[in-house]
């Protein structure tokens, strides 16, 4: 056994019987290029620590002294920007035969961006560093587009069902070490977090992602004709790069993928209602933030808080979406649902004081549960749609999911928004009874996990 091959038996649990499915090539290759793909995305996890449009870029808006209606388009240009081109997208990466190329040009590109946000913030500053860093964020989100659509299809190509999620899982924990090391930071520095701290904060990003496409570079991909994989799939999974040159627009086929394909439809809409783990967390943040709150409710503690969730979270779900991705996003969203609605109970029944240490109990477990909840759910949808389609299906049900999203993203998240004008916890109970609406959505999804 080499080194590769037990330090991998060591961290995932395999399942042989699905190894044995594996072309030789491919299970020869399977070590090291898990080992590459846990790498690659821990530095992947990190890098978007340290360019968190929640935290670090709005601090260094503040520093900058950029207008605060470009604070407001931070989170919308990076959710939404690189969700939205996705379907658009697809046709030119389903192209290209081998998928990793296409995550480390994605790499690249966002390594490019970030460094150009690090420079501006240490030449620039007001609107015209806001206008930069704004616009270099919209063309960061291109590249992690390109990284998204690529990354699954080459995890499929390259791992077995009952091996995936404990690969995203491994990511995740990684990811929670470097967000308690980030508050930690934060919290050290108190007063003393600049405009020079963050521009260098940045700039570690960037050196992550150059990182980043170094290691996925290593992977090696099995290179399959185009198509030829599961010719079954083909009359509606390939839909988007069949008619590209002689149908309809991409949108219409988009529309046409989602009215025909009845399986993915259910996927897509309760992956909407699963929205409840993802917008929720903000407002817990803006209704913990009161005058004379201990400092651990600030943003360094949520930071910290948001470590051990994923610490905890990454390895624990992994494992479980291998066995019911459906299940995980099921109960995940259930769980969230009822912390929201407890700590809408816990603010209007209690008189919180803004200084007590139930005040910091009540808020901070609250933003560890929904987030840590928001990793099991996160890591099962990425695990169920690689399990429910192969070859380019899976890129294009990926491309057209999150274009999908990206839509629905900033509906929900503006009504949302709207509701919170009458106070943030009808924005609480709203996003609450999404989430119950994705249990009894997701229940009636397909099992796709070789576990179940």
């Amino acid at each position: 056994m080499t080194s590769a091959d037990a330090l991998f038996s060591r961290l995932v649990r395999r399942d042989p019987d699905a190894e044995a499915e594996l072309p030789t090539a491919v299970r020869e290759d399977l070590p090291g290029n898990s080992l590459r793909l846990i790498g690659a995305n821990a530095l992947q996890s990190s890098g978007d620590r340290a360019v968190n449009a929640s935290t670090v870029l709005p601090w260094l808006f503040h520093a900058l002294g950029v207008p605060a209606v470009l604070t407001g388009l931070l989170v919308p240009i990076r959710e939404s920007g690189s969700m939205l081109p996705r379907a658009f997208l697809t046709p030119l990466v389903v192209r290209v035969r081998r998928r990793t190329n296409v995550f480390v040009a994605g790499a690249v590109v966002r390594a490019v961006c970030v460094a150009v946000m690090a420079a501006t913030a240490a030449l620039a500053s007001g609107l015209v560093a806001g206008i930069i860093i704004v616009a270099a964020l919209a063309v960061f989100s291109l590249g992690r587009c390109l990284c998204s659509i690529s990354s699954k299809d080459v995890q499929g190509r390259t791992m077995p069902k009952g091996e995936r999620g404990q690969v995203n899982g491994l990511a995740t924990t990684a990811s929670g070490l470097v967000a308690i090391t980030l508050g930690l930071a934060v919290r050290a520095l108190g007063d003393r977090l600049d405009v020079a701290v963050l521009a260098a904060i940045l700039g570690l990003g960037a050196v992550l992602w150059v990182l980043v496409a170094l290691v996925y570079s290593g992977i090696r991909e099995p290179v399959e004709e185009s198509g030829q994989e599961h010719p079954s799939r083909r009359s509606r999974g390939d839909l988007l790069r069949e008619r590209e040159d002689d149908g309809p627009g991409w949108f219409a086929q988009t529309v046409t993928l989602l009215r025909e394909d009845r399986a993915f439809r259910s996927f897509v809409t309760v992956r909407g209602f699963l929205l409840v783990s993802s917008l929720s967390p903000p407002f817990i943040v803006t209704l913990a933030v009161q005058p004379g709150a201990p400092a651990l409710t600030g943003l360094g503690g949520f930071i910290i808080a948001s470590g051990p969730a994923a610490l905890l979270g990454g390895r624990v779900f992994g494992r479980l979406a291998d066995r019911s991705s459906k299940w995980l996003m099921t109960i995940g969203a259930g769980l969230a649902s009822i912390v929201l609605v407890v700590l809408v109970l816990l603010v209007t029944l209690l008189d919180l004081d803004g200084g007590s240490l139930l005040t910091y109990v009540v808020f901070v477990s609250s933003y560890f549960l929904v987030t840590m909840l928001h990793t099991g759910v996160r890591v099962g949808r990425k695990t169920y749609v690689i399990d429910m389609a192969e070859g380019d299906q899976r890129t294009t049900y990926v491309a057209v999911s999150n274009s999908a999203m990206g839509v629905i993203l900033l509906v929900v998240g503006a009504i949302s928004s709207a509701i919170a004008g009458f106070g943030i916890v009808w924005a609480l109970l709203f996003l609450a009874a999404l989430g119950v609406l994705g249990v009894v959505s997701s229940t009636r999804l397909a099992e796709v996990s070789r576990g179940a």
